[in-house]
Formats: C-alpha cells, sequence, structure tokens
C-alpha cells in the first residue's frame, strides 16, 4: 500500500469514528484494509477516498460495511472437545469455590447472535437444575453489532442452527415457534444482551466466568493486551476465562494461569502487591518462578504442530528449533549453538539477519508476509508469514529472539480458487434477475470449517488469527450459498410444473394448436397437429411456420399473423383488440386428401402488453371424400 492510500484509509477510519462512532483503530489493520477492499470490489471503486465520499452519500452502505466487518459468525457448543471440559474441570470447581445459594456471574464478550451464551445457559441448567438456574445464575452477553444483539435476544433459531445440539437438548431447552425454535421463556430472563464495546467501554465487574471465544483475534496486540487486563479486572477470585481455538495466553503468565491450554481455558491469578516484588526477587521463589516462565516458553516454542518455529539466545546463536521447522530447514541436533548467520535458514527463504538485529533494537515484533519460496524437488512455490518476535524475561530483559514460520500456500491457493468461484457465480446469477441482487449481498461473507491450526505463542497470534477471520468468512458465504441454491431448485421446480402443464393443457386440446413467436418460429406444436399434418413436434419446433411442409397454405394467412402481432393492446385486455382473427382455407390433411380447414388467430401477450407471439387453432370443417 502506498503512504497516500495509508492516509486515505486512516481518514476514513476517522469518518467511522465521528460519524458512527465505531472505532475501528484497535482491530488489525490488515483485517480491516481486506474487508474494505471487498466493499470497493462490490461498488467499482478504485480507492478508499472515492469510498468515503460514497458512504457520505448513501447513508445505507454504513449498515453494508458493519456487517462486512463485524464478522458474526458463531454456533451452538463450537468446538465440542472444549466445552466438555469446561463441563468437567471448570464448572465443578466454579460451583465449589461459590458455595451453595451463592449467586454466579457469567460475561459473554463478543456474543454475536448468542449461541454461545445459550450454551453456557443450558450446561448451568444441566448442573445446577432448572430451579436452581433462576435463582443463581445471571449471564451478561455484549457485543458490538446491535443487529447481531436483536437476534440474540429474539432467541429464535432454525432448526439448522440447532442441528449440532446434544441429544435431548433442544427437546429440554427450546418450543417450537413459527419461525424456528425459541429458548425457553423462563429461562431467557437470565439472560441480559447489550452494547459493549471492548476497546472503549468499563468491563462487567465481579463475574465468576468470562468467555471470550474467537473475539480478541481481530484485535492488533497493544489492543489485545488492554482487554485481557480488562478481563483480568472483570474476573472476581477465582475466576475463569473461556478463549478461542486461535488465542493464548501466553505472555500474561502473571495474569493467568492455564487449566487446560490446549483447550483456552485459563484461571485467574491475583496481581502480588508492589511490596512483594523484592521479596520474590531475594527468596526462593524467584528461582521457581523463572523456570516455571522458562518451561512454559520451551514447552510453546517445541510444542508440535504445523507452524515452524526456531528461538534465538542473546548471541544470536540456534538455541531451539521444533519438529516441523528441522524438517523443513534441514536443522539437526548439532546445528543447536551454531551461529545463526552460518544457517542457511538465515537468508533462505528470506534474508533474516537484519530483521532480527532490528527485533533487537526495538525491542517490536516483526512480520513479512506472502515470502515466497521456491525449493529445491518441489512442485510448485511455498508462502510463507514470518514473525520475528523479542522473547523477554519476567523483568522485561531481552533473552533471545524467536522466529515463526507459517505455511500460507494452502490459504493462498484456496483464496485463488475462491475468488475464481466468486466470479464464475456472479456471471451465473446475473442471468437469474430475481436473485442477483440478493447474491451481491450476501456474498461478501467467505468462512471455511478450518480452524485446526493452533498456534503456542502470542508472537505469532497476529498471523493465525488473520487465517481464523478468513476461515470463519468462508463458513459463513458457504451458508447463505447454500440457501441461495435451495431457493433455485425450489424454483426450478415450480417452472417444471408450469411446463408439465401447459404440455397438459395443449395435448388436451382435441384441435390442432400451434403457436409462433414474433418471428413467426414454431413454439409449441400439439398432438392435434401431429395428427393433421403428419409433422412431429421435435421437426417442427423451432422452425419458421412458412418453411414447415404441410397442406395449409401458409402464406395466405402470413399477413395476418403479422397484423395481428403489430395490434396495440387495449388498456385491461392483454390480448390486442380483443377480437381473434378467423380464416378459411382450402388444405390437403397428411393422407392427401381434400380438406377444409377454419384457422383462428389469436395474439399471445400478458396483461397491457403487445403481442409476443401467435396462438393458431386449426379446425377441420370438411373433408373431401378419399
Amino acid at each position: 500500500m502506498m503512504p497516500g492510500d495509508e492516509r486515505e484509509f486512516d481518514d476514513l477510519l476517522a469518518m467511522l469514528k465521528e460519524t458512527r462512532g465505531f472505532d475501528f483503530t484497535g482491530y488489525k489493520r490488515t483485517t480491516l484494509m481486506r474487508r474494505i477492499s471487498r466493499r470497493l470490489e462490490a461498488l467499482k471503486l478504485h480507492d478508499y477516498g472515492e469510498y468515503r465520499d460514497y458512504l457520505e452519500l448513501e447513508p445505507e452502505e454504513f449498515n453494508r460495511l458493519f456487517d462486512s466487518l463485524l464478522i458474526n459468525v458463531t454456533a451452538f457448543f463450537r468446538d465440542p472437545a472444549a466445552w466438555q471440559t469446561l463441563r468437567e474441570s471448570v464448572i465443578p470447581a466454579l460451583l465449589a469455590s461459590k458455595g451453595p445459594g451463592a449467586g454466579i456471574r457469567v460475561w459473554s464478550a463478543g456474543c454475536a447472535t448468542g449461541e454461545e451464551a445459550y450454551s453456557l445457559a443450558m450446561v448451568l441448567a444441566e448442573e445446577l437444575g432448572v430451579d436452581e438456574f433462576r435463582e443463581r445464575v445471571k449471564i451478561y452477553a455484549t457485543d458490538l453489532d446491535q443487529k447481531a444483539l436483536q437476534t440474540a435476544r429474539a432467541a429464535v433459531y432454525s432448526e439448522r442452527q440447532l442441528a449440532e445440539l446434544p441429544d435431548g437438548m433442544r427437546e429440554t431447552y427450546f418450543e417450537p415457534v413459527e419461525a424456528g425454535f425459541a429458548f425457553r421463556r423462563d429461562l431467557r430472563r437470565q439472560l441480559i444482551f447489550g452494547r459493549n464495546d471492548l476497546t472503549r467501554d468499563a468491563p462487567i465487574s465481579r463475574v465468576d466466568l468470562l468467555l471470550a471465544r474467537n473475539t480478541l483475534m481481530y484485535f492488533n496486540g497493544e489492543t489485545q493486551l488492554s482487554i485481557v487486563r480488562r478481563f483480568h479486572f472483570a474476573l472476581a477470585d477465582p475466576g475463569y476465562l473461556f478463549l478461542g481455538k486461535a488465542e493464548m495466553l501466553l505472555n500474561h503468565g502473571d495474569r493467568f494461569e492455564p487449566v487446560d491450554l490446549r483447550m483456552r481455558l485459563f484461571k485467574k491469578i491475583g496481581v502480588a502487591p508492589a511490596t512483594d516484588r523484592a521479596t520474590w526477587s531475594a527468596g526462593g521463589a524467584s528461582q521457581a518462578r523463572p523456570y516455571v516462565r522458562h518451561t512454559v516458553l520451551q514447552a510453546a516454542a517445541l510444542a508440535t504442530g504445523p507452524v515452524a518455529q526456531i528461538a534465538l539466545d542473546r548471541s544470536r546463536n540456534l538455541a531451539l528449533a521444533n519438529t516441523r521447522a528441522e524438517l523443513l530447514f534441514n536443522l539437526n541436533a548439532r546445528d543447536i549453538g551454531r551461529p545463526f548467520q552460518d544457517l542457511e535458514v538465515s537468508y533462505r527463504p528470506v534474508e533474516l539477519r537484519s530483521v532480527i538485529e532490528q527485533v533487537e533494537q526495538d525491542l517490536r515484533v516483526a512480520e513479512l508476509q506472502d515470502v515466497a519460496w521456491h525449493r529445491p524437488n518441489a512442485p510448485e512455490t511455498s508462502f510463507f508469514d514470518i514473525a520475528v518476535v523479542p522473547l523477554m524475561d519476567p523483568d522485561g530483559d531481552l533473552v533471545g529472539v524467536g522466529v515463526n514460520f507459517h505455511d500460507v500456500t494452502r490459504y493462498r491457493q484456496l483464496r485463488d480458487r475462491l475468488e475464481q468461484t466468486n466470479r464464475e457465480l456472479e456471471h451465473a446469477y446475473e442471468e437469474l434477475q430475481s436473485t442477483n441482487e440478493e447474491l451481491e449481498t450476501t456474498n461478501e461473507e467467505l468462512q471455511s470449517t478450518n480452524e485446526e491450526l493452533e498456534t503456542t505463542n502470542e508472537e505469532l497470534q497476529s498471523t493465525n488469527e488473520e487465517l481464523e477471520t478468513m476461515n470463519e468468512e468462508l463458513q459463513s458465504t458457504n451458508d447463505e450459498l447454500q440457501q441461495i441454491n435451495d431457493t433455485l431448485n425450489a424454483r426450478s421446480e415450480e417452472l417444471r410444473r408450469a411446463t408439465v402443464l401447459v404440455s397438459s393443457v395443449v395435448r388436451s386440446l382435441g384441435d390442432a394448436v400451434a403457436v409462433v413467436d414474433t418471428e413467426l418460429r414454431v413454439l409449441v406444436w400439439s398432438p392435434g397437429a401431429e395428427e393433421l399434418w403428419g409433422l412431429r413436434a421435435d421437426e417442427a419446433i423451432g422452425c419458421r411456420l412458412a418453411a414447415l411442409d404441410i397442406g395449409l397454405p401458409v402464406e395466405e394467412i402470413l399477413s395476418r399473423m403479422q397484423r395481428t402481432l403489430e395490434e396495440t393492446p387495449v388498456p385491461g385486455n392483454g390480448n390486442g383488440n380483443g377480437r381473434p382473427e378467423t380464416v378459411v382455407l382450402d388444405g390437403v390433411n397428411r393422407r392427401g386428401r381434400p380438406a377444409r380447414i377454419g384457422v383462428v388467430l389469436s395474439p399471445l401477450s400478458t396483461d397491457d402488453q403487445a403481442p409476443h407471439g401467435v396462438i393458431m387453432v386449426m379446425n377441420l370443417l370438411r373433408q373431401e371424400p378419399g
């Protein structure tokens, strides 16, 4: 992006904050740019300046933009294994710490359309019983999107949205209504939905359990740090935090400890008073604390997974490398302790030595995106997002540098294929005028179900969370396209039934019937016409009437048919002047016998529209004996 584009983008964010009260400056910049660029592409605009002018002229575009930026993707009991761990490990400990009869406060931050808040309500109702749930539990669910909150308050969901509920829960906690299934009204009173901006508004206090699943990943590192501090303040002691698959708290070991790191369940740690810090640094506990922190760091850096990770010590010697990095860069145990500059990975796939030096000076994360690498003997070029992060000890001193290589080749290919598919879909649906506008508005959000990649280190979060956002967008559009496909199938079935009905009507007419268009090409050729002239329908349909080899002197009625087509319709009467024209002609039937044929010409038109064809009914008035 050019510097001028950066300024225009900042101006656009400032406009959204001033005019609509939405402050997106804390969100990840790359995500915002990608989502807004999609709106520019849909509107055929060239830059952010033009889009800002368009927003001033078309206020309705604000709603479409916010729907694009605030990706409300959620589901009941999303990640069932994590919810099972919550039920087995956290909920019993939480209830035991509260004691009998004590109130339980829960906060679902970034609740979207409410599925996870209601999921938690069902879990607590199962553990406590319905009566005790109504007496003790209060669930606060907040989001930035007012439209999503309206859906959550209504608590009405389709059968498809409830398909993943555990057995028996739909029958127990939902009531059939006209639009689907509604959460039980007597339990719904325990849930309070409201708007809350996590970056600016005060947090809900004294909560025992806080859900913020796949919410932090949309914010940049600085904003995430601020929100995590608010979460720590909001939680009671003890309090529990439930995050999404792509979110971790590796750099917040002084505030949260993992209950189950893999399932992203954490417990609040009370912050020690300032007077105690000297004791920690001088006593035996100070030896245990760095060791624990180092163990967590080492486990995170070397955790098995799809992400290649290496770590350098303060002297820029290779200190750690996980299995993926060893396979990718041909590293082995003998390379541990070697100077990084002597290793091939220091300059391939990209020059990293200068980047590492800058990170050590600035103590800030450096990110390199879409780095291309064509490895020898590899069939195609691979692409990597590389994050170089400073590694700090508890006292804030630099102890080394971590380098993370995230293979995004698959997503590059997937993005290209999706863009090609979108172009093909848009071209196809342009031919369907009844559904074209709906496709234009719903073909924005794409989400994939691929949420398998997990990161083990906060410095990698920026890249991994970006991919998680793209996955959710893919799933959203896949659902919308399925709905459109169902609608098209229904309309195709209606068209088929109408075609069968017309064919049945024409077949039921005893007379010979032919329908021609404005160019006098045959559209319909009834069985009676086949019987009269001996010409099959597949031989007649599509041909000009004058070119048919039948025993009727067509030339004598062509001018009459042309006049019928040119008649001006009478308002309220779709058949021209309302008077069909009859003409009697001498012809020869399919057996070669002379016959007297009565022909009735009627215009084919809709209400108050010019005729777009002629209906010709041919009656055999008299046949000469053979």
